[in-house]
This record gives structure tokens, C-alpha cells and sequence, in this order.
């Protein structure tokens, strides 16, 4: 009887290395396979459990989530690649977009049973769409960008193997319109109109400069330096700006003779004041003008009446009968009342 023990204790040291090998195999695939499929694997042979291992290796160099920051420039296309997983084994992929001014919206594909594809978005933006047909390359693009595509984008693919996840946060860059140009004597002014983000501006030599920022509705900024210079020796001055969408020198030469621009403000100003007073006088002598013509006009004449109504006039002046019709209507008034 003891003999047949330590036969059978034997016979099961081979059983008891081959699960804990299983074990350990399992244990370096974790997250990706299960322990059944990692005891079926060492049932094959040699070189179908190396092959195996090493696709699964492959696998494992996918990582199931990441981030990305992204700068992109206005008016250029933009591509946004999915976590590299083989399509034969993408179940789902969904892109979840949550933009900065805007409501977010999904873009989703999923194989269906036989073997074909569905797509559905609630995405209004017509460009932000996939690259190819998402059964074929899942990436999203935007073209072009503009400011507004400012935000997050997440890829988020669903495999049998599990699920990856990969974000971008992107940032839309807009260059600015650099200028330069000298506004008074020994003051020049450098302007970086609309970019995004704010440019940086620097003098030299430097001056005794005034910087302001303006802010824009599309999150574009303008940013001005006016620098003067007291010193007669400086001729030539450089302004250097400094953006994420590149980096622009602009010189310009110090003007001198400040006297020929006074003297000319001051006859700008005299002539309008001039202009207007010649003008008021001309108005007061017509206004005067017309008035004397008027009165002359509405002077009367006295021999209008008679030359008007001759008859009437001589009736009541030279008729007698006129005289003695009245004094006897008169008289036989008076008998009549007594």
C-alpha cells in the first residue's frame, strides 16, 4: 500500500506543473485573455503557444486610456486617430465631442449581426466628420478648424479584449496681422491685431512703453505697445512678437522734425474756424437783404381806394339825391312816432 501512494503521488506531479504553469501564464496576460483560454493555449504545441503569446504581447502595448494636447492652426485640417486596435475586433466606436460655445454631440459606429455597419450622430457641425468609412479607418476630422473647435474629443473603442479610450484637448491658434508704423515724433506703435492666444511684444532698444489688450468675442486677442523714446541718438527701432503660430520682426526709422506738424495743426484748426465765420456773415447780410425787400414791397399807396371804386366814391361825395332821399326817410320817422 505504500508503494502505490507514492506511484500515484508520482503520477500527479506532472498534472500539478502543468495548471500552475497555466496559472502563471495567466496571471502575465491579465486584462486581456482569461485563465480557460490560457490553459487551452498550452494544450497546443510549441509553436502555436509562441505565436499566441506574441499576439498577445501586441496587445498589451495598447494602452486602454490616454490624453493628448493638441494645437492646431486656423484654417487647416485636422485629424484625430482612434487608440490603434484592429478593426476586425472593434465592436462600437464612439467619438464624444464637447466643444467650448456648443452643446456636446456623439458620432457612433457598431457592426451589426451580418457582418455590416450602422452609423448615428447628433453632431450639426458638417465639419467634424470621419476621415474615410469609420469600417475602415475610425478617425475623426475637422476641416477646416476654426475657433469655435476649440475643445475635448474622446475616442472610445469596444473590443472583446475590453475598452480603450483616448482624449484630445484641442486648441484652435489663430495668427495674428502684425503691424508697425510711427503715430508722433520719436513714438512708434506695434500692433499684433487678433491672435489666439495674445501675442508677446518686445522692444528694442526699449522705450517708455504703454501696452493694452482688446478681447474679442471669438476669443481672438489684440495686443498694442506704444514706447516713445527721449534720447536723440536712438534712429532705428525693432518690435519682436512672439506667438505659439510663429514669430515676426518688424524695424522702423525714428522721423525726426516735429516742428513742420505743429505749424501745420495749428492752420487745420484756423481755416475751419475761418470757413465758418465767413459763412454765418454771408447768411446775416441775406437774412438783412430780404428784409429790405419785403418792407418795400408791402408800402401802400394812396390812390388805390379812389382808383379802385371810382363810382362809389363819387356817389357819396358829389350826389345830392343821396342827401335828400335820407333826410326824408328821417322826417317821416319823426311823424310817425308822434
Amino acid at each position: 500500500m505504500p508503494y502505490f501512494g507514492r506511484t500515484s503521488d508520482l503520477q500527479l506531479l506532472p498534472i500539478l506543473t502543468v495548471f500552475l504553469a497555466a496559472g502563471y501564464l495567466s496571471a502575465g496576460v491579465e486584462g486581456f485573455t482569461t485563465s480557460g483560454n490560457s490553459t487551452q493555449q498550452m494544450g497546443q504545441n510549441n509553436n502555436g503557444s509562441a505565436s499566441s503569446m506574441d499576439g498577445k504581447q501586441n496587445h498589451t502595448k495598447v494602452p486602454t486610456e490616454g490624453n493628448t494636447f493638441l494645437t492646431v492652426l486656423e484654417d487647416t485640417k485636422a485629424v484625430l486617430p482612434c487608440p490603434p486596435v484592429p478593426l476586425t475586433n472593434v465592436v462600437i466606436t464612439t467619438w464624444k465631442i464637447v466643444l467650448r460655445d456648443k452643446p456636446s454631440c456623439i458620432r457612433a459606429y457598431w457592426r451589426n449581426e451580418k457582418g455590416g455597419g450602422n452609423v448615428t450622430t447628433n453632431c450639426t457641425d458638417e465639419r467634424i466628420t470621419w476621415l474615410y468609412r469609420p469600417e475602415r479607418n475610425c478617425s475623426l476630422q475637422i476641416d477646416p478648424v476654426v475657433t469655435s473647435h476649440d475643445g475635448f474629443y474622446r475616442c472610445e473603442v469596444a473590443t472583446p479584449d475590453g475598452n480603450f479610450h483616448h482624449g484630445y484637448h484641442l486648441q484652435v491658434l489663430v495668427a495674428p496681422e502684425v503691424t508697425l508704423f510711427q503715430s508722433e515724433n520719436r513714438t512708434a506703435v506695434c500692433k499684433a491685431v487678433a491672435g489666439k492666444p495674445a501675442a508677446r511684444l518686445s522692444w528694442t532698444p526699449e522705450g517708455d512703453c504703454v501696452p493694452e489688450h482688446r478681447y474679442w468675442g471669438n476669443g481672438t486677442v489684440t495686443v498694442q505697445s506704444t514706447c516713445y523714446w527721449a534720447e536723440s541718438n536712438v534712429s532705428t527701432v525693432s518690435c519682436s512678437v512672439f506667438h505659439e503660430a510663429g514669430n515676426w520682426s518688424l524695424s522702423i526709422e525714428l522721423k525726426q522734425g516735429a516742428k513742420i506738424p505743429e505749424n501745420l495743426r495749428i492752420v487745420c484748426i484756423i481755416l475751419p474756424i475761418l470757413f465758418v465765420l465767413v459763412i454765418m456773415g454771408s447768411i446775416w447780410l441775406l437774412k438783412i437783404g430780404c428784409r429790405k425787400c419785403k418792407m418795400k414791397k408791402t408800402e401802400p399807396t394812396p390812390v388805390e381806394e379812389d382808383e379802385m371804386q371810382p363810382y362809389e366814391s363819387y356817389t357819396e361825395k358829389s350826389n345830392p339825391l343821396y342827401d335828400t332821399t335820407e333826410r326824408v326817410l328821417k322826417t317821416s320817422q319823426v311823424l310817425q312816432s308822434q
